[in-house]
């Protein structure tokens, strides 16, 4: 029966929404599809080995581990929690990455991990075109509220780590890309990893022989 249930189980075993976006890429570990505007890619993959995350359920453990992972690549948080996708336990990630010469690239996955196996959905949406608009927008904004303030190393109280304040390497979050300042900025590229983030969690399925193998319960 393991043998059975372990043909059985691959990327199609979960489904999420395409959003009518062109599919640029159907391998049996990957599915990718892209945005009209070429702006933001969406996949669904597909890994056949036991996944590598040290736990599911220590939250602060699990952030340290993907802080130390994004800050060598000079990244940082803006988000990991450990949610529930129907009836299947998953992890939340939201890294944001930044490009040469200028702007952010965002980084917002589900990883969905079992026993022997882990999906993770992911999108990555580059900032394109002019960029900083929502950060200059934002810290005027809290400027004039005397939210921050201007030291001698540019903003203070602008950059936070959302989970360890102490905490000051890599390039952090800043106050602008808090979710709250999504709805002035929709077409954002974070706004719209959130977004995305949200739609696939209200759709996603997963198919009945996921139900059969073990769960990751460390």
């Amino acid at each position: 029966m393991k043998l059975f249930n372990r043909k059985k189980i691959n990327i199609n075993s979960i489904s999420i929404p395409d959003f009518g976006w062109t599919l640029v890429e159907d391998q049996k570990g990957i599915k990718q599809w892209v945005n009209p505007e070429q702006t933001i890619a969406l996949s669904l993959n597909f890994f056949d080995f036991e996944p590598d995350l040290p736990t599911i359920n220590q939250i602060d453990e699990l952030r340290s581990f993907y802080r130390n992972q994004i800050v060598s690549y000079n990244g940082g948080l803006i988000e990991v929690n450990n949610i529930q996708l129907k009836e299947y336990k998953a992890v939340k990630t939201i890294f944001k990455l930044p490009q040469e010469p200028t702007g952010m690239t965002y980084i917002a996955s589900f990883t969905i991990p079992f026993e022997k196996y882990s999906y993770v959905v992911k999108i990555q949406a580059p900032e394109v075109g002019v960029t900083g608009m929502r950060d200059s927008v934002i810290a005027t904004k809290l400027m004039n509220e005397n939210q921050i303030s201007i030291g001698e190393n540019g903003y203070e109280g602008w950059f936070k780590d959302p989970y360890d304040l102490s905490f000051n390497q890599g390039t952090m979050m800043n106050k602008s890309e808090e979710k709250q300042y999504d709805i002035e900025f929709p077409e954002h590229p974070l706004s719209q990893a959130r977004k995305i983030l949200d739609i696939i969690a209200s759709e996603i399925s997963f198919s009945a022989e996921l139900e059969k193998i073990k769960k990751f319960e460390k």
